[in-house]
């Protein structure tokens, strides 16, 4: 039984015994389903994994964590969310041939929470984050390596109208790479609101391609 519920699409080019991998994290509300629309659009040597978070959410789809009233989040929610993404990780890497150096993460909104958590305390497993409509939420029980991004670059995408989590949030986690980390940071806005357009669909594979 695997820790977390997934899709698996194969590369559609291999090029050797091992392949790279994308790790797609959707946001609240949405499923394993949700990321895979971009499929057509990415890299053809990448594996794709889009996990389903692990709680449902009353409205419908899932969830990797609740909020309170204050938009705080559950502890708890967040820290299993966490470590079953990571016992995740082990278990596709010792059962698909994924080449370890060369692991991506793609967040949107609350999956891009969740990227922020994974790649900021163990940067050492992975090649590049895509981080989508989302902000870094920081939690009292994980420990950041801002100093430790030099391999872990990032690419931030938001929307000006996004009425969801606002533009500010975003620059704000921009910001907070500049003074603290020594990652490689791309951020960009866009004329959109919490989604993912076209334009910014391009510059994610732009940056992915010349990071594979």
């Amino acid at each position: 039984m695997p820790s977390l519920i997934y899709k698996f699409l194969p590369p559609r080019t291999v090029t050797a015994k091992q392949s790279p991998a994308l790790i797609l994290l959707h946001g609240r509300g949405a499923d394993e389903n949700d990321l895979l629309g971009l499929a057509p659009e990415l890299d053809e040597r990448l594996m794709l994994f889009s996990v389903r978070a692990p709680y449902p959410f009353p409205f419908g789809g899932f969830a990797w964590f609740d909020l309170d009233e204050q938009g705080n989040a559950d502890p708890k929610m967040f820290m299993e969310s966490y470590n079953r993404l990571f016992a995740f990780l082990d278990e596709i890497t010792t059962t698909h041939a994924i080449d370890t150096k060369k692991i991506f993460l793609m967040g949107f909104s609350m999956g891009t929470i969740m990227a922020y958590a994974m790649a900021l305390t163990k940067p050492e497993r992975f090649a590049g984050v895509i981080v989508q409509s989302g902000f870094l939420r920081e939690i009292p029980e994980l420990e950041l390596k801002w100093n430790e991004l030099q391999h872990c670059p990032f690419i931030i995408t938001h929307g000006i109208q996004d009425t969801i989590i606002p533009v500010t949030w975003a620059q704000k986690t921009r910001d907070m790479f500049a003074a603290r980390s020594n990652a490689e940071v791309v951020y960009k806005e866009y004329q959109m609101g919490h989604q993912i357009s076209d334009a910014s669909v391009a510059s994610v594979m732009e940056w992915l391609e010349k990071k594979l």
